[in-house]
């Protein structure tokens, strides 16, 4: 019998246990009756419910039961005192019934007891209030019977309440508890034990706890059944003032014991939870361990197996890159997971549970397995792209390089004059100097080679695919291109290099050609303007005619020179079918002052041959005392034609020109005339010698 089933007839108050005592150490049972009519059955039910609470030994000793029939009738007493014999017989001692002040009729009374004495088995008597101190200490009454123990009713059922739920809740969890503890402590996985063993307590141990702490604290601070220690005093014999539930109800021990019990269970409880809770957390991560495993080695590595090109240009190149980037940004949420999960893990290794430290290790060794694993595969995976992406940028621009050096060496060379011609050469050198990433190609392309080649450990041991087999023939076709297309160039600009340097000739040879023409110019102007000395004798004519022939030796080689420069021009024109080009002017004015330097030549050969025999026959004739007249004539002929020779102009075909100035022509035909003179004087005779002269004496 609960006071939560029956709360509502607890509230009436229709007897209760004040917690007071008789001089028998008996507990005194009041029953205060009303002007209402009480209902027999609700005071029966509040009867067995209040004997329900004392313990076997204070019921032994007997209980004291208070009538209150000042507000009622005798009737209704009288019924009352009848049922204590049917509720608790054999625990009544003593029946008061506390009487009105107007009293019932004493001989019916009286009598009525006294003949129903045997039958009832305790006695009865009537009181009347101020007299019921005779036989209890007013220490034990409540105020209503005029003594001094303190009493509140609706108090004390709420704190009964209080004590019957803590009770029945702790009872009722430490049946639980108890089947979860032992459970666990058999060992049954969570799947093979009953539905109920894995489900959580029904009520919270913490709260059932604190209830009970509360409630103990209330009992041992003299406050439940609304007592405060007894309301001072002291029993017979002065006895210390009692509380009710401390000893004689049991509560503070039945607590205490609860407790004790509840705390034992729940603190093995809590150890049950703490390794569910282990397991649950070891469990979770081994889910979430196999999950980021699954994938990484499921759609993760297919993503990487499905990444082999390499791309056939930059911008492919860089679109496979965005492509890893993403596929890498997918990774990276799993590899956060796989950090979050390798932090719990070595917490739970930190915690130190022997029996989870061997499963705890190979998931976590297993988990880094893949997880580098697979990171190793995207940054392998990476550098091929970015090795790939440089290869294919040094071949664009080795590309763009052999086109521009294409595009000098196809286009048309026009350079106005040889240096144009250097430079243009020297250009076309630096051009072709800078076009040296061929090799910087070959060592990116050999460097993919080498990447592409351990590639095929992404398979763990199966083959390389088709498709990489093609990404490697891509990179030798892409270099052998390259190669071929530089050594074309090469052999371009060999060719070109070629005509160059004969254009250059050909500009040198023209070059040279007019400064032959020049040369031989200033030859026959120095023939002309300084070569008119004729010599005053006959060794001095030869010394002049000796150094005329060397002169017209060295103008020889200038023409010959310009001929062979000029044939020359011609040949280099034909090699390089330069149509256009040809000697121009130069030949024709090579030719016109060789002519003119030829008939000069000539002329001045003549008249040095002339002054020579003019100076042998005149030497001659010198040698005798008296020149011949033949011979004079001789000379005197030969050296009429030489001054007649000296007055003629040497003729050319566009013009004539004389030799010399005219002072100089002049001064060269006053010695002529001189030398003439004395050849005169040679060839007359002397006058007879006079008879009176000296001279015949000295002869």
């Amino acid at each position: 019998m609960e006071a939560s089933t029956m709360l509502p007839i607890l509230k009436k108050k229709l007897a209760f246990l004040s917690g007071g005592k008789d001089r028998r150490s008996g507990l005194i049972l009041t029953i205060p009756l009303c002007t209402e009519q009480t209902s027999m059955e609700e005071l029966s039910a509040t009867l067995d419910y209040l004997l329900s609470i004392p313990s076997e030994k204070c019921k032994a000793r007997g209980f004291t039961v208070i009538v209150d029939g000042r507000k009622s009738p005798w009737t209704v007493v009288k019924t009352v005192v009848l049922m204590l014999q049917n509720v608790i017989p054999a625990e009544v001692s003593l029946v008061c019934v506390v009487k009105p002040d107007e009293f019932w009729d004493k001989k019916v009374t009286h009598f009525c007891f006294w003949k129903e004495k045997d039958r009832l088995g305790f006695e009865v008597i009537l009181v009347s209030a101020n007299k019921l101190t005779r036989y209890i200490e007013p220490c034990q009454l409540t105020d209503e019977f005029g003594g001094s123990l303190q009493y509140d009713h609706m108090d004390w059922v709420s704190k009964r309440l209080v004590f019957e739920k803590f009770t029945k809740e702790s009872t009722s969890l430490l049946d639980e508890l108890a089947i979860i503890n032992e459970n666990e402590r058999a060992g049954q996985p969570d799947k093979a034990r009953p539905p109920d063993c894995n489900v959580l307590p029904s009520f919270d141990p913490e709260t059932v706890l604190q209830t009970g702490h509360e409630l103990l604290s209330e009992l041992q601070q003299r406050r439940f059944n609304g007592s405060e220690g007894g309301g001072g005093g002291g029993g017979v014999g002065g006895v210390t003032a009692w509380s009710p539930m401390d000893d004689e109800l049991l509560a503070q021990p039945q607590v205490m014991k609860l407790l004790d019990s509840l705390r034992e269970q729940y603190t093995k409880y809590q150890e049950v939870c703490r390794q569910r809770s282990r397991r649950s957390q070891l469990e979770e991560i081994q889910a979430k361990v196999m999950q980021v495993v699954n994938w990484l080695e499921g759609p993760g590595t297919e993503q990487l197996r499905t990444q082999w090109g390499i791309g056939d240009s930059i911008r492919a190149s860089q679109a496979l890159q965005l492509k890893h980037e993403e596929i890498e940004s997918q990774h990276s949420e799993w590899f956060a997971v796989y950090v979050e999960l390798n932090q719990q893990m070595a917490a739970l290794l930190n915690a130190g549970d022997e029996d989870d430290l061997a499963e705890l290790k190979t998931l976590q060794q297993q988990l880094s397995d893949v997880c580098y694993r697979q990171a190793s595969q995207l940054e392998f995976r990476q550098n091929v792209l970015q090795s790939a992406h440089e290869f294919h940028s040094t071949a664009q621009d080795l590309s763009q390089q052999l086109d521009g050096l294409l595009g000098m060496l196809c286009a048309d060379v026009a350079p106005a004059d040889g240096a144009a011609i250097q430079q243009t050469l020297k250009h076309l050198e630096e051009k072709l100097k800078s076009v040296g990433a061929l090799q910087v190609l070959r060592e990116k392309g050999q460097g993919l080679l080498d990447q592409m080649s351990n590639q095929s450990s992404w398979f763990y041991g199966k083959d390389v695919p088709v498709e990489n087999k093609e990404n490697i023939d891509h990179i030798h076709s892409v270099m052998e291109d390259m190669q071929l297309r530089k050594q074309r160039c090469e052999d371009m600009v060999d060719v070109r290099r070629l005509k160059m340097l004969q254009m250059v000739q050909l500009f040198k040879c023209e070059e040279d050609a007019s400064q032959a023409v020049e040369w031989l110019t200033e030859l026959l102007d120095a023939l002309l303007k300084t070569h008119v000395r004729l010599g005053d004798d006959t060794q001095e004519t030869k010394v002049l005619l000796e150094k005329h022939r060397k002169f017209v030796d060295v103008a020889q080689s200038t023409y010959d020179y310009g001929r062979q420069l000029l044939q020359a021009t011609v040949v280099l024109c034909q090699s390089l079918r330069c149509t256009t080009r040809s000697s121009g002017d130069t030949l024709p004015r090579l030719n016109r002052v060789w002519k003119q330097f030829t008939v000069t030549a000539d002329e001045r050969q003549h008249r040095l041959e002339m002054a020579s025999a003019f100076h042998v026959l005149r030497e001659g004739s010198e040698q005798v005392e008296l020149l011949d007249s033949e011979v004079f004539e001789e000379v005197e002929t030969v050296g009429k034609s030489l001054l007649d020779r000296l007055t003629v102009p040497v003729i050319f075909p566009d013009g004539e020109q004389f030799f010399g100035s005219p002072g100089d022509m002049a001064s060269s035909a006053e010695n002529i005339r001189d030398k003439l003179k004395l050849s005169a004087i040679l060839a007359t005779p002397p006058p007879p010698p006079h008879p009176g002269d000296g001279s015949c004496c000295i002869a």
